[in-house]
């Protein structure tokens, strides 16, 4: 049984900075990063097929995250800069295991992923 766990997550202020990990008990075609804040849709942020340059994604992150990988390892991280009280919210990460270069990209992703971590939260007080 495939397992995402995550972690990282945490209280900042306005500014600050976070990465977050998250680990495959096994390899994956391809991961991302997903977050849901409070009575709003899970939205995507950034997604990476490994080995390869992720393609950009024009999230409301943009410009202040960076997703990236470690193969050895199957994790992927977020690093999340000038962090904002509305990027508050639960960051989930998703993995293919096998598929299409197409499932990969962000928006596919959240809908063709065949495992979910069980979230971390992110919060950014003002």
């Amino acid at each position: 049984q495939i397992q995402l766990s995550e972690s990282g997550g945490g209280s900042v202020q306005t500014g600050g900075s976070l990465r977050l990990s998250c680990e495959a008990s096994g390899p994956m075609y391809c991961m991302g990063w997903f977050r849901q804040a409070p009575g709003k849709a899970r939205e995507g942020i950034a997604s990476i097929e490994i080995g390869r340059i992720p393609t950009p994604y024009p999230s409301a992150m943009k410009g202040r995250v960076t997703i990236s990988e470690d193969v050895a390892k199957n994790t992927i991280y977020l690093d999340m800069n000038n962090l904002m009280p509305s990027d508050t919210a639960i960051y989930y990460c998703a993995a293919l295991q096998t598929g299409r270069r197409y499932s990969c990209l962000t928006p596919n992703l959240r809908t063709e992923a065949h495992f979910w971590g069980q979230g971390t939260q992110v919060t950014v007080s003002s």
